[in-house]
């Protein structure tokens, strides 16, 4: 290893300001096709946990995967349920047995875990949010380790997260942690399949991840149990890394990917974050938290302002609008050719951005009323995406 990626690893996983950190297990790690849960995998976890509360005094929150995969083998399935009453029926029953593998994998070290079961609903309401972080923050003061999942019991295509990738990088965000470890049956990314290649080589470090890299990723790493791959993984840790919070791929199968990560040993696939300063809780809640129901064009002018001023999104500087939303609603704010380089929170809808895009002010209000805000977003509800993205 070069001397200057082991000093970039110790400066970074063995600094005392990680306090707090993510750990996600995905289903491929957590379960096997024929023997069900792995309760082994578990029981290393707690170990891990065990060591790193009381040696470095560091907080844990588990994002865990494979209560389909584990009520599957509970119902004798022998493939995926293919609907979505099967699929919520199997989680039912999964994850009574995930949280008591859970329980007595840490009762062994005399720890307690809580569960969380959160939807998009949670992540979407700024109350429901805040009040999922302040059950967390709770949980955690009291020594307890919480356990989160997606509510799939409850959770349709319509209305899911996702994947456990995407959901463990807004916990990341909603808790301000210091590091984000994904865990998957791989100790890293690889520039090509390992599956596939003998030949390939793990990539230790990774300064800046492009959706070329994501779209090479692919789903290389994906099995019959899980529901995300490699690509899911690199997407959820450029969310986070462009937040300032550092990533880390490894191993779930090793009993001390944990330790070795944060002992900064050369050890699965290090995401440099982006900028040094973390964005303010809220700015992340706007900017990844809430799903946009529309996107609002801009000129080049108003485009400036945002970006370097600081300033409102003012009717003027409006000159398109895609999508049907309400005032209140989370939208994308993309520049003529339609980069998304901002995210905000609209406070007007969509039919009187329609009406008033373009129009000064006085024009405004004699048009739509004197109710309707100067601003079409103001500028504490609104924030910068690090880098531009295309409308999809």
């Amino acid at each position: 290893m070069k001397p200057d990626l082991a000093q970039m690893r110790t400066t970074l996983l063995r600094s005392p300001r990680i306090r707090r950190i993510i750990v996600k297990l995905g289903s491929g790690t957590l379960t096997d096709e024929s023997l069900g849960l792995r309760e082994t995998t578990i029981r290393a976890l707690a170990a891990q946990v065990a060591r790193i509360r009381e040696s470095r005094g560091i907080q844990v929150v588990v994002v865990t995967s494979g209560a389909v995969a584990a009520g599957r083998k509970k119902l004798g399935m022998a493939d995926k349920p293919r609907t979505v009453a099967l699929k919520q029926a199997a989680a039912a029953v999964g994850q009574t047995t995930l949280m008591r593998a859970y329980e007595r994998a840490f009762e062994k070290w005399g720890g307690k875990v809580g569960q969380l079961l959160l939807t998009h609903e949670d992540f979407e309401n700024r109350v429901r949010y805040l009040n999922a972080k302040n059950t967390l923050e709770a949980l955690l003061s009291h020594g307890i380790v919480p356990i989160i999942n997606e509510n799939d019991t409850v959770a349709t295509d319509e209305i899911r997260l996702g994947d456990n990738d995407h959901l463990a990088a807004l916990v990341t965000q909603l808790m301000g942690a210091d590091l984000l470890l994904l865990l998957t049956d791989s100790d890293g990314l690889y520039d090509r399949d390992p599956h596939r290649f003998a030949d390939a080589r793990r990539i230790p470090l990774l300064e800046r991840i492009d959706d070329e890299l994501v779209k090479g990723a692919g789903h290389r790493h994906g099995g019959s149990v899980g529901t995300g791959g490699m690509a899911s993984k690199l997407q959820a840790a450029s969310l986070v890394s462009a937040s300032g919070t550092p990533v880390v791929i490894a191993s779930g199968l090793s009993r001390r990917s944990i330790l070795d990560v944060l002992d900064g040993k050369e050890t699965g696939t290090l995401i440099l974050p982006r900028g040094t300063a973390r964005a303010p809780s809220r700015k992340l809640w706007i900017a990844h938290a809430r799903q946009p129901h529309g996107t609002i064009l801009v000129d080049e002018g108003a485009r400036k302002v945002l970006l370097e001023g600081g300033k409102s999104l003012l009717p003027a500087g409006v000159i398109g609008v895609a999508g049907s939303f309400r005032r209140g609603d989370a939208v994308s704010i993309g520049d003529r050719r339609g980069r998304v380089f901002a995210r905000g929170i609209s406070g007007w809808s969509s039919d009187q951005v329609e009406k008033g895009m373009g129009r000064k002010s006085a024009e405004v209000r004699a048009l739509l009323g004197e109710d309707v805000p100067a601003e079409v977003v103001h500028r504490d509800n609104l924030t910068i995406l690090q880098e531009d993205r295309s409308i999809r």
